[in-house]
């Protein structure tokens, strides 16, 4: 079966097609993404204006073309926090389906962590014991942990990369008490969270997924993409401290030259650094795993469970549906 997961967030519009079935490993056919950054268009004003929601009905069309193109038998969409802090997130919703015949799925945050948990569960298998797991989105950061496929806990806080980048405005680069202030800051956010985490004891194993996460770790010294999944690779709060030094006294641009880190989201890095850094200060973290599995596998994942119409278990994760890639008439 290939199926098409159309993932959009607040950086990317993201298709990845996979030849699947259940109780086999995915494997990725085509990646293409488009760059919106559709969470710094919402703006003081809170809404997505007429052309920003125009610009998304041409991008889903056409990834939903190219699906199709493809032999995909399904396209599932989905749309993470850009969309859900949109104060027009109905309008946009219904004018994308009218437009394509895409039904994008709003999934809260605490779907995405259930989801990436799964993905992270299945990567790493049952050996890994009480998984934690960390995501650095661009809206917000997914947190879960649990001996299970789904999780005992799992979080969402408005602390991704871009929302972070944008709410404490940092100067490029940014001074010293600049980042000291955002690093008290992240403290006192992650405090009640971590609290509630420490009641389930400590983790076995640590994984990170997200851009943000491979990000640092590349810049950090571990294996390029070219060196394919299956190498470990980690980031210790040792050198996530020293390349924070590093990354704080140089400007964006500069940042967008280094190995590992995209043009359209250099600007994101220090924040999402720091985010990282709160997380595993917050949670006495020395290393972690990077996952090459995240929320759309585990999206693809959970299709699969459920490919022969077994009954959907009460687990948190809701129903994301799935449509054909045909034309919508």
């Amino acid at each position: 079966m290939r199926l098409g997961v159309l993932d959009v967030g607040s950086n990317t519009v993201h298709l990845l097609v996979v030849d699947a079935h259940r109780g086999a490993h995915p494997t990725p056919m085509t990646s293409e993404k488009s760059v919106l950054r559709l969470s710094e268009r919402i703006g003081a004003g809170g809404a997505l204006t007429e052309s920003d929601i125009e610009e998304l009905v041409n991008t889903v069309q056409a990834a939903r073309d190219s699906a199709r193109g493809l032999g995909c038998a399904e396209l599932m969409a989905f749309a993470t926090s850009a969309i859900r802090q949109a104060d027009n997130a109905t309008t946009v919703l219904e004018t994308v389906r009218e437009r394509t015949g895409v039904s994008l799925e709003v999934l809260s945050g605490e779907q995405e962590a259930r989801l990436t948990f799964l993905a992270a569960r299945r990567w790493y298998g049952w050996s890994a014991g009480n998984l934690l797991l960390l995501d650095i989105g661009g809206g917000s950061l997914e947190m879960a942990l649990g001996i299970d496929e789904q999780p005992d806990i799992a979080v969402s806080l408005p602390l991704g990369a871009g929302h972070v980048a944008r709410t404490a405005s940092l100067g490029d680069p940014p001074e010293r008490e600049e980042v000291k202030h955002l690093r008290n800051r992240l403290s006192e956010q992650l405090s009640d969270a971590v609290e509630r985490f420490a009641e389930f004891g400590a983790p076995d194993k640590v994984a990170a997924t997200s851009k943000t996460f491979r990000s640092l770790a590349r810049l950090a010294g571990a294996a390029p993409p070219a060196a394919g999944p299956r190498v470990r690779r980690t980031l210790t709060d040792t050198a996530l401290r020293q390349l924070l030094a590093f990354i704080t006294r140089i400007s964006a641009r500069d940042l967008a030259s280094l190995d590992g880190v995209s043009g359209a989201r250099a600007h994101q890095l220090v924040s999402g650094g720091l985010v990282a850094e709160a997380s595993m200060h917050a949670m006495s973290l020395r290393e972690l795993d990077i996952c090459p599995w995240a929320l759309r596998e585990g999206v693809i994942l959970r299709r699969l469970d459920h490919v022969n119409g077994a009954e959907r278990p009460d687990d948190g994760l809701g129903t994301l549906s799935a449509s054909g890639t045909g034309d919508t008439g």
